[in-house]
């Protein structure tokens, strides 16, 4: 898959930024801003789909599942609604309020596997952008 110009300039940008930024709640926020880029452009999303072997193989759509899920936790905590998330929505947000709030410890899971979030995010980038690697 080839991706257009100024598409391909808002993944790359996006995901320099994850890239550039350190270990805190900002970080958190940059594969936030990655995966809601991804969102808002159908045409890479459909590039992630399980029904490409490939992804299958790759375990795809279940990397992108976990990096989906700081972003729902992001979006989450922002919302005031009253609506009842579900004990695994409930438990990211608490997660990343820590992290916010700089108590960061190695209990918290995405704390604890934030190299691995940023290898999954290279990844997932690679996958919609092959010509980068």
């Amino acid at each position: 898959m080839k991706l257009a110009g100024k598409l391909k300039s808002g993944l790359d940008k996006k995901f320099q930024k994850v890239l550039k930024t350190p270990a805190s709640f900002d970080f958190f926020v940059a594969i936030h801003d990655f995966i809601k880029y991804i969102e808002l452009h159908s045409s890479l999303l459909n590039n992630l789909s399980s029904r490409t072997k490939l992804n299958r193989e790759l375990n795809i759509p279940k990397k992108y599942g976990y990096l989906k899920q700081i972003y729902q936790g992001l979006e989450d905590a922002d919302s005031k609604s009253n609506v009842d998330l579900g004990h695994t929505r409930y438990t990211v947000i608490l997660e990343l309020k820590k992290i916010k709030n700089k108590d960061v410890s190695e209990s918290n899971s995405f704390w604890k596997k934030r190299e691995l979030i940023r290898r999954l995010t290279g990844e997932i980038y690679s996958r919609l952008n092959p010509d980068s690697v």
